[in-house]
């Protein structure tokens, strides 16, 4: 675990040192609330819903984000989900006037380890991102531009004290996501962006825990000589139901 914090470190590091003159700083919010409902020893569904804003934290909304699922449980500590996200831009520079939908198809192997009280949460997502043409700031235009976008996230939780699953208890924790676009209209940003991310986590009841901290995301913009460094103020909670019946 040690190797792969000084491999992102030094990674983020790197990548701030080359694009420093050619970044635009933006300070957000996201918000979110998230829910994994486990139906039966093979199924559940995932579903979640956020809100981002534009910029100086309070300023307008950015983004809005709808994402659903279908979960396969091949174990306790492995699951596969497949689902659809619906994701509106609101207004923004080459498009003052209008919102752009995308509609974004997914799949996604997640897997759970546990090192003692120590906890390691990772996936792998695969998207499909059909995104609507803009004419110009005020008409969409027809069609879609489409490309693929590859996420590996790994995760890591730390209990200040117990086992940090009792009501009250709380969490350390540091988490990282890389994605990387591919497919024929990609040309000169491979490499999407990177969210990096620490923070604490409070569990608010034996399924429920509220996630606050900082994240800082590095992108780099189609172009592929602008990049965009975001300060994000973060807030997510999360809802984990199990409604099979328990064993006598």
């Amino acid at each position: 675990m040690s190797k792969i914090i000084v491999a992102i470190t030094a990674f983020l590091l790197l990548q701030n040192a080359f694009a420093q003159k050619q970044t635009e700083h933006i300070n957000r919010i996201w918000a979110g609330y998230f829910n994994q409902t486990r139906f039966s020893d093979k199924w559940g569904i995932w579903a979640e819903v956020q809100v981002r804003t534009k910029d100086d934290f309070v300023k307008d909304i950015a983004q809005g984000i709808i994402r659903v699922g279908l979960t396969y449980y091949v174990s306790d500590a492995t699951k596969l989900t497949a689902g659809y996200a619906y994701i509106n831009d609101f207004p923004a520079d080459n498009h003052k006037n209008i919102s752009v939908p995308e509609h974004r198809p997914w799949q996604q192997i997640q897997w759970h380890t546990k090192y003692g009280r120590k906890k390691m949460m990772q996936w792998f997502r695969l998207e499909e991102r059909f995104k609507r043409k803009v004419l110009n700031d005020d008409v969409l235009a027809n069609g879609y531009s489409f490309h693929f976008r590859m996420r590996y996230n790994i995760w890591y939780e730390v209990p200040f004290y117990k086992n940090g699953t009792d009501a009250g208890s709380w969490s350390f924790i540091v988490n990282d996501e890389v994605h990387v676009n591919f497919g024929k209209e990609i040309v000169n940003n491979y490499f999407d962006q990177n969210r990096f991310f620490v923070g604490v986590k409070y569990q608010t009841g034996n399924h429920n825990n509220l996630q606050l901290g900082y994240m800082n995301i590095f992108q780099q913009l189609a172009s592929g000589n602008r990049y965009r460094s975001f300060n994000v103020l973060l807030f997510f909670f999360f809802q984990n139901i199990d409604l099979r019946k328990k064993k006598s």
